[in-house]
């Protein structure tokens, strides 16, 4: 049974490390990975420390290169945290939560609503976070709406990044589960 764990819990990390990499390179904007990741982490991941920990752990690692090698020039010294990082990763928790209810059995219309889900958490959380944090929409209602109007134009994409990156993760875990029976799930 201990090898079963490894085996699984090594080829998750695997798949959320690759996933992470697609930051790297380019991309449309918010066609990202990391509220899938937290999706398929949350289903896959039996210990759920680790279901919140590794995707919040790649997603700020890849932070650390993209805010230090590949926009190092925007900023004065190296950058540990962004500047309201807390609302985006505060999301993604949001979303491993999310996922650890949602997923009570894996199919492919619970992977397309959860991928919607995520979408839709991280979309009111963050801009939740820009509106209370910045002094660029009022802080009454009518702000907060324009705060989300503003974001519309981003949303599609991360929708379609939401489902793009679970329909791979999900979908390669399943294949390779069918292969390999060690990462079978009891």
């Amino acid at each position: 049974m201990k090898t079963k764990f490894n085996s699984q819990f090594f080829v998750i990390f695997g798949l959320i490390v690759v996933a992470v990499a697609t930051r790297l390179v380019p991309h449309p904007t918010n066609f990202a990975p990391m509220g899938a990741m937290a999706l398929f982490a949350s289903a896959y991941l039996a210990d759920k420390k680790w279901a919140l920990f590794v995707p919040l752990f790649a997603t700020w690692l890849s932070d650390l290169f993209i805010n230090n090698i590949v926009y190092a020039q925007f900023n004065s010294s190296f950058v540990w945290f962004y500047e309201g990082f807390y609302w985006q990763y505060g999301a993604y928790a949001l979303i491993a939560l999310f996922g650890m209810k949602w997923f009570n059995q894996i199919n492919p219309a619970k992977v397309i609503g959860g991928g919607l889900a995520a979408s839709i958490l991280f979309f009111a959380v963050s801009n939740f976070g820009v509106w209370i944090s910045s002094a660029m929409y009022a802080k009454t209602f009518v702000g907060l709406m324009q705060c989300y109007a503003a974001a519309l134009p981003f949303f599609n994409n991360a929708i379609l990044g939401d489902l793009f990156y679970s329909a791979v993760l999900f979908g390669s875990f399943a294949l390779a589960s069918k292969r390999f029976t060690a990462l079978k799930t009891a």
